[in-house]
């Protein structure tokens, strides 16, 4: 082997790690993207049932919904489910039950674009939890006076809707780092089918209800049921995959696409014409994590990204 031979296979070896590197990035983010458009999608699907079903009813159709298709497709052995795989897949399935609840209670009261930005706080918070840089803490601000702007308090303030879209975002977060979790520990998407099920269990009382009084049926049903399928089944398919792919920092602030999906989703599906601070609220938000993906690319570019994304830690 010539001197000129090696090198150029060195220099290929050297190389190939950072181009094998892009490959899942590029595939996470298409993965995340799909995922964002499709449960802003179904969430405006879920609003119209509202009249008929309400946000309780409309959650419980989902989750029947979910767990109707992911339990025959993934068929998780619940009976080999050790306690270390068991206890997240709970928690999670707890945090599916409220996470849908508090967003859709939102929604009904202050809109889809206000509640979704809202819950966004939620993987913000896990992008920049334990940061101690100057560049991060201005995004925490910014994102702090994006909100602010976007909901500017006052007497007409709907208090209650906004405090259910806080605790639709404290949930999005336990739920970044909970299937992070499980999906360490089980393998496909067992962990998000059998957490479809526990939540799907909790919405039973909910379901009954309803049945009693007639209101299962209709163009109302079938509305909960596209977004049982679009908000539900697609995303926790694809944020699992999307989560092996990519670090949780990195999906966390990636997130930021949601909110801008959300307004356009209300816009041309519920006719939710946003005002012009909510508007500018929401491109503060967005800018403010803008940077934030970029410091946490740079950051993690410097550190070995293309081993991280391959290896999904």
């Amino acid at each position: 082997m010539t001197a000129k031979t090696a090198g150029e296979l060195t220099a290929q070896g050297l190389r190939q790690p950072a181009d094998a590197g892009r490959g899942p990035l590029l595939r996470g983010i298409a993965t995340m993207t799909g995922s964002a458009a499709s449960n802003q999608v179904g969430a405006a699907l879920g609003a119209h049932a509202f009249a008929t079903l309400g946000p309780a009813g409309v959650v419980a159709v989902r989750q029947f919904v979910a767990a109707a298709m992911l339990l025959p497709a993934v068929r998780p052995n619940l009976r080999r489910f050790t306690w270390a795989q068991w206890w997240p897949t709970l928690l999670l399935g707890l945090v599916f039950a409220t996470m849908n609840l508090s967003l859709y209670t939102a929604i009904d009261r202050i809109g889809l674009g206000l509640a979704v930005t809202l819950e966004f706080l939620g993987p913000l918070a896990v992008a920049l939890a334990g940061s101690r840089t100057r560049r991060d803490l201005l995004c925490a601000a910014g994102a702090c006076v994006g909100v602010y702007v976007l909901v500017l308090p006052g007497p007409a303030s709907d208090y209650v809707g906004v405090g259910l879209g806080l605790l639709a975002a404290a949930c999005w977060a336990a739920y970044i780092l909970l299937n992070r979790l499980v999906g360490t520990r089980l393998p496909g998407l067992q962990a998000p089918a059998a957490a479809t099920l526990v939540s799907a269990l909790l919405y039973l009382p909910v379901a009954a209800t309803l049945l009693v009084q007639g209101r299962l049926a209709g163009i109302g049903i079938l509305y909960a049921i596209g977004a049982g399928i679009l908000s539900s089944v697609v995303p926790y398919a694809a944020d699992l995959v999307a989560l092996r792919t990519v670090p949780a920092r990195f999906f966390g602030v990636f997130m930021s696409i949601h909110p801008v999906l959300a307004a356009l989703a209300g816009l041309v599906l519920l006719g939710q014409v946003l005002k012009p601070h909510e508007w500018l609220g929401i491109v503060v938000v967005v800018s403010t994590n803008a940077l934030a993906v970029q410091t946490v690319t740079d950051r993690e570019a410097a550190t070995g990204l293309p081993r991280r994304l391959e290896t999904g830690r």
